[in-house]
């Protein structure tokens, strides 16, 4: 998945609250939940691994997706 789309995937899903049709959260709101849980990611995939690890590129890749939802 391109970063762009999970960017979009999590912004969807913090939008919707599961279960009411009728509620939805505010762009506010559901873009800054979002980026609560990508920042959560990112402590996961510290920038400080080896480089040409999987960690490396996991934390580089939730890094494009901040990236995406930012300009949401």
């Amino acid at each position: 998945m391109t970063p762009k789309e999970k960017a979009e995937e999590l912004f969807d899903a913090m939008s919707t609250n599961y279960g009411d049709e009728n509620h939805h959260c505010t762009f506010y709101v559901a873009k800054n939940c979002a980026l609560i849980a990508v920042d959560e990611m990112l402590i996961e995939y510290s920038s400080q691994c080896p480089k040409d690890s999987y960690e490396m590129e996991r934390h580089l890749y939730w890094n494009e997706v901040k990236k995406e939802i930012e300009t949401l």
